[in-house]
């Protein structure tokens, strides 16, 4: 197993790429599908601009792990939307990907989470450390949720889009890995059973998971996410492992908070006991890092109570790569 970090920017600084060559990343993972050169353009990324920038990756002995395809957008989901385009240019990013030597992708699609079911507040942890939290308490007033009707055409959009990239990432080598809804209310479209639903449509090897560690935890805790792990595993359809902690889950305290590595509901080293037990020999990635003293919010407002991508001088991100190098260190001695 390696270990990865998620840029939300394309133009990496040598600052960035110098931190983390330091920290023991291996990889890179990259997280916003419109940061590429090319896409705003002409809708999908410009092939040379990748290759450069993967050379120069490389120059510091990292590499590429996973992309993101431009975004699956609202107008497209409800039919509003020429179709055409919006999956010519998915196609066609899927494409330059694999022409490019990188093997992982995810594709983003607008209404996969539903928004206004929790009341998002700041979480203070351990010596002021600021992390996200989310409760179905505090929300007295919430908003509507789609209906059956209205989910299944969803999940019918969701089939065209990938009725199309399959294939095309098989002739690629390419595989396709889809992130768990977050929040993972009842019924949202990647949540427990929609996310399983996935390799029931599309049983393709190619077409698998970016499992998050810490969004399946909030759904329902240490054993869904052990026994998830030891399902999506054993038929080689973990692709990435988000790798977070959290406290408390919808199912249980009606609300959660994300925590360090160390200070959540979670035995991390027990996680990475049962990937090794499934033959995952992926990344793991540090997702959704807590603020500590002297780090900045996400740039993103949705996520100011954590980080999603990577933050030069993170000594939250320091900390989190550094606890996740130890416990690979250790699994090996204990494992041998």
């Amino acid at each position: 197993m390696k270990v990865s970090v998620t840029t939300n920017y394309f133009n990496l600084s040598d600052k960035d790429l110098k931190q983390m060559s330091q920290l023991g990343v291996d990889c890179i993972d990259f997280g916003n599908g419109s940061s590429f050169p090319g896409v705003k353009e002409q809708g999908y990324p410009d092939l040379d601009a990748l290759l450069k920038q993967k050379r120069r990756i490389r120059s510091w002995g990292l590499d590429i792990n996973r992309v993101t395809l431009p975004n699956i957008t609202e107008n497209f989901m409800n039919g509003r939307e020429d179709s055409e385009r919006i999956i010519e240019n998915a196609v066609n990013s899927v494409k330059v990907f694999g022409e490019a030597g990188i093997k992982i992708v995810r594709q983003r699609f607008a209404g996969d989470v539903f928004y206004g079911l929790t009341t998002p507040y700041q979480a203070i942890q351990r010596g002021g450390v600021i992390s996200r939290g989310e409760s179905l308490g505090f929300k007295k007033e919430k908003a509507d949720t789609p209906t059956l009707e209205e989910s299944l055409k969803w999940r019918e959009k969701f089939n065209e889009v990938y009725r199309q990239l399959v294939p095309i990432a098989e002739d690629y080598d390419v595989k396709i890995g889809m992130h768990p809804s977050d929040s993972p209310h009842p019924d949202s479209p990647f949540g427990g059973l929609g996310y399983h639903r996935i390799i029931d449509e599309f049983p393709n090897k190619n077409v698998g998971y970016i499992y998050c560690v810490g969004t399946r935890a909030e759904e329902g805790g240490s054993q869904l996410v052990l026994d998830e792990i030891n399902h999506y595993g054993r038929k080689g359809r973990l692709f990435l492992i988000h790798f977070r902690n959290v406290r408390g889950s919808l199912a249980t305290t009606k609300a959660f908070e994300e925590a360090l590595l160390d200070d959540g509901d979670l035995n991390m080293f027990k996680i990475l006991l049962e990937l090794k037990k499934v033959g995952f020999d992926g990344c793991i990635n540090p997702d959704h890092v807590p603020i500590m003293e002297g780090d900045l919010p996400d740039t993103d407002a949705k996520w100011s109570h954590s980080n999603v991508g990577w933050s030069s001088s993170s000594i939250g991100f320091a900390y989190s790569v550094g606890y996740i190098k130890a416990l690979l260190k250790a699994l090996n001695e204990f494992t041998g």
